[in-house]
């Protein structure tokens, strides 16, 4: 009898290499480093992932069995494992043999990322050129520390890459160091928020003077007034936007984390996601597709500088990953980069922001596919989604395809197929480091936080094809009584299409990652009206870079002068028609151009109750809004139009007094967008 129980025992261990294992994983998501535990476990997953990359795969995904009533059961990662099968015996595991993981040394590094922060001057030495001076005078005491780490780094490894170091007396004649402590050694630099950081990823000297000398002077007296960090926000069901993340997690490290709520939220293991409400500030909410792509270019910049800021300050290396030459597809839809394919697309359909195949795919499953049980989870027929995929190749682009042909599953099947196809991945190989570090965070705002900065770095095509998968899947998940697809579920699913693995340790990192890539997915699921918002203080540097830059603009040549000449010439009348109807009006008073109304001009006295919406309703009082011609016209919004902003449309709760107040000079125009 004994016997037989030691037996059961030893069976009973050896399943925890099956599916049982990878249960715990998910179980309470927490990030590995925070829980040793966890470590253990996944140290597991990454002994089975060598074993199942040297023999057979069933073991890692066995058949599912039957399912409960309940689909959206988060004590597993059966549909993830299903999928990567799936994938795996599709044979469509990505495009290894067209991107690959270049090595990048530290000098390579630091000027990439300075390139791509608006500061390549820094290291080229040509003041003067870019928005360099004026990105610098706008950072905040974090950022500009992190910045000036920047350049001291690739200064040192320029020197050391140039120069051979001349070795020391002690490296000769080494003697056994007893001591705990090398006197001898530089003490590491602090953090941005005055810690001793535990591991320090860029170490610099004190006596290396930076790269620029403008750099130390100007953003040092910067720096000197920049105020107290705010003390962090307790409250669970609100994100703030007034305030640069950089600075919250600094506040948040200063303070007692054992009494943060958001941090015990991970402790506790709560399977419930954290719910925050879109913020509602004065000067209005602000889409990325408000903004005009010189504003949304100088976002970028912004961004990438908190991003970099912001994890440091939890004490995250962010590495960077570089895409070797790629010889990518010119042609056709499945293969092709994003990029050629809207250019392809604009030529038939202008303003296109998603492909072609993409939208029409989505809207198929959207007519006819969400309340289907499984969709997305249960694979369409191989040999008919390869014969699909032939006949979208050949007439896509000829109006000759027949959509009546495809299945919902066939054409859930094809939607993965193109996102795992795509030579450069969706969420791209320059940030997938950062996407994957943001699994490390223990806090759920933070980790919203990370992927919010992380949205605003994506190149425009790749934001609005993510957009559109996710508005998509957010309507699988409103089904989910009809289709039992629970958010969980999707989120499983989609994880291996949109993180793609590659390299010689990529079963290993897929295994280890499984988890928390799925629930990243449900993180950008559910709070993607918030994560497509940009935040107020992004929006507040790129004011206070406009204002800087226009104050070192230099001379207009002759060319320039000549068209300001002529625009003057034509407002010469506007200004006389209209100078007489504000000689008597008090300050506070603006006047709103509306070229596309009978009325094309109104001014308008604010108050601190006037919204956009208000004005927009008064201009369609005037104009007969309602009537069969009116009707027919585009919705019109009012936009904030030069001064420290390129273009701004305003959401219509937006209180127009403060944005005067911010932006005195700013043109008042009623208008459709161009979205």
């Amino acid at each position: 009898m004994e016997m037989k129980d030691s037996c059961s025992v030893i069976l009973t261990a050896y399943h925890s290499y099956a599916p049982s294992r990878i249960h715990l994983v998910d179980e309470g998501y927490a990030p590995p480093r925070h829980s040793p535990c966890r470590k253990v476990q996944y140290q597991g997953i990454g002994l089975l992932g060598r074993m199942s990359s040297t023999g057979t795969r069933p073991s890692s995904h066995p058949s599912p069995p039957e399912r409960p009533a309940s689909r959206d059961s988060q004590d597993s990662m059966e549909d993830y494992w299903s999928e990567v099968k799936n994938i795996e015996e599709d044979g469509q595991r990505g495009h290894e043999d067209l991107l690959e993981r270049g090595s990048m040394d530290e000098a390579e590094l630091e000027e990439a990322w300075l390139q791509d922060a608006g500061l390549s001057t820094l290291v080229s030495g040509a003041l003067g050129e870019g928005p360099a001076e004026a990105l610098l005078s706008t950072l905040t005491r974090s950022q500009a520390a992190m910045v000036k780490k920047r350049v001291d780094n690739y200064t040192l490894t320029v020197r050391k890459r140039s120069k051979q170091p001349t070795r020391h007396v002690r490296d000769v004649f080494s003697t056994p160091n007893t001591s705990p402590v090398d006197p001898i050694l530089p003490v590491p630099p602090k953090s941005p928020n005055g810690d001793m950081p535990s591991r320090c990823v860029h170490r610099t000297s004190s006596r290396v003077r930076p790269a620029c000398p403008s750099f130390s002077q100007s953003t040092e007296r910067r720096v000197s007034e920049c105020p107290p960090c705010p003390p962090p926000q307790d409250t669970s069901d609100s994100l703030s936007f007034e305030v640069p993340y950089s600075e919250g997690v600094a506040a948040h490290r200063r303070g007692r984390q054992g009494d943060c709520k958001d941090c015990q939220r991970i402790r506790r293991d709560d399977h419930d996601l954290p719910t925050f409400q879109l913020p509602r500030p004065k000067l209005g909410l602000t889409r990325i597709q408000d903004l005009s792509c010189e504003d949304m270019k100088k976002i970028g910049y912004i961004s990438l500088i908190e991003l970099t800021t912001f994890y440091d300050g939890l004490g995250i290396e962010l590495k960077r990953n570089r895409a070797a030459r790629s010889k990518a597809r010119e042609n056709g839809i499945f293969g092709v980069p994003l990029t050629t394919l809207l250019e392809n697309d604009q030529k038939k359909f202008p303003g296109s922001k998603v492909p072609l195949v993409f939208r029409k795919l989505l809207s198929k499953l959207e007519q006819t596919g969400l309340q289907t049980e499984g969709i997305l989870r249960v694979p369409g027929s191989a040999s008919r989604v390869k014969h699909l995929r032939q006949e979208l190749e050949q007439k896509l682009y000829e109006d000759r395809f027949d959509w009546e042909l495809v299945r919902h599953n066939d054409a859930a099947g094809l939607l993965k197929m193109f996102i795992r196809e795509l030579p450069y991945p969706l969420l791209t190989l320059q940030h997938a480091p950062a996407f994957a570090a943001a699994q490390n965070i223990s806090s759920p705002r933070q980790q919203i936080q990370a992927l919010h900065l992380l949205i605003m770095l994506l190149p425009e095509p790749n934001r609005d094809t993510l957009k559109a998968l996710l508005e998509f899947l957010r309507k699988v998940v409103a089904y989910e009584e009809k289709n039992r697809m629970g958010l969980w579920n999707v989120s499983m699913i989609v994880a291996p299409n949109l993180f793609t693995y590659r390299g010689k340790n990529a079963k290993q990192e897929e295994m280890q990652g499984a988890a928390g890539a799925a629930h990243l997915v449900r993180l950008l699921i559910t709070h993607q009206d918030l994560l497509w918002t940009v935040p107020c203080f992004l929006i507040s540097h790129v004011r206070k870079l406009n204002e800087a830059g226009a104050s070192k603009k230099p001379p207009s040549s002759e060319k320039t002068k000549k068209k300001l000449l002529l625009m003057r010439r034509k407002t010469t009348e506007r200004e006389k028609t209209e100078r007489s109807e504000l000689t008597d009006l008090r300050q506070g008073v603006i006047r709103v151009h509306a070229p596309q109304h009978a009325k094309i001009s109104m001014a308008i006295q604010l108050d601190n109750e006037t919204k956009a919406k208000d004005v927009m309703a008064r201009f369609d009082y005037e104009n007969g809004r309602g009537t069969r011609s009116t009707s027919r016209r585009p919705r019109q919004y009012l936009f904030e139009v030069g001064g420290n902003i390129g273009e701004r449309s305003l959401d219509p709760e937006t209180h127009l007094l403060d944005v005067y107040h911010v932006n005195p000079h700013c043109e008042w125009v009623l208008k459709p967008t161009t979205t």
